[in-house]
């Protein structure tokens, strides 16, 4: 891990995922500190349950995530399952921290790169925290299978040379790009694989009211809300989780 003037903090090896330990508030720290120093290029990562078990099935995923210099965890469900094996697994969402990114550590005027999005949501971003200098690429369709905009995406984030890149195209497009950027050997800054955070902080899509976040069924108001887009993710895909946790688990007692 490179330095970023932060005290070390003990990782938290979880479902073959090396988590880094760390709560919202200290990464918020973590990365303040990284994007003032004009370090190499470094993101973060903000594996989900669907990210876990999008992994288990496609190992060629891995190093994606063995890159990344923060491993958050952003799911509730995750952080429920370590402590049931005696692991504390803190919760550092990525809507929350660029949240918090932008509230309390960027500068209105500095300029930020984002990656995905469309023309309004940007619009948005722009009026809602009053920036006046954002750096937009919208990559095409299908990114996942197109390499040549996985690198366009990159060389783009990588040439704007701003603190901050923010993208938001999902997973694995999203750590693929920012996996690139870290190849390029130029870069520099901080890139956030936050997800879904930029229809968050744009208005293009509500978020859990607090309570429900803080129960940890803001996955629920998703379904609801998006239940044609969602209901794989939550009701097939994901309750494989439980699964890899008991085997998982077994592995770790053997």
């Amino acid at each position: 891990m490179a330095f970023d003037g932060a005290p070390a903090t003990a990782a938290v090896d979880f479902l073959d995922i090396e988590f880094s330990g760390v709560d919202l508030e200290m990464a918020l720290d973590r990365i303040a500190v990284r994007a003032s120093l004009n370090l190499p290029f470094a993101y973060v990562a903000t594996p989900n349950v669907d990210h876990v078990v999008s992994l288990a099935r496609d190992a060629g995923r891995r190093p994606l995530y063995d890159a990344a210099w923060l491993t958050l965890n952003d799911s509730c469900v995750l952080r429920s399952l370590a402590a049931r094996a005696g692991l504390d697994l803190p919760v550092a969402t990525g809507a929350d921290l660029a949240e918090r990114l932008l509230e309390r550590v960027i500068d209105r005027h500095e300029p930020i790169t984002v990656i995905g999005g469309d023309t309004k949501s940007i619009a948005e971003l722009k009026r809602r925290y009053g920036l006046t200098d954002v750096r937009w690429h919208c990559p095409p369709m299908g990114l996942k299978n197109n390499p040549d905009a996985i690198v366009a995406a990159a060389d783009f984030a990588a040439l704007q040379g701003a603190r901050f890149t923010f993208i938001c195209v999902g997973a694995p497009q999203q750590e693929l790009i920012a996996y690139a950027m870290r190849r390029r050997g130029d870069a520099t800054g901080v890139g956030l694989c936050v997800g879904a955070a930029l229809d968050f902080l744009s208005g293009r899509a509500n978020r859990a009211p607090q309570w429900m976040r803080d129960l940890g069924v803001e996955w629920l108001h998703r379904l609801v809300s998006q239940p044609r887009r969602m209901w794989r993710r939550y009701l097939v895909d994901g309750p494989a989780v439980f699964s890899l946790f008991s085997a998982w688990r077994a592995s770790m007692a053997a």
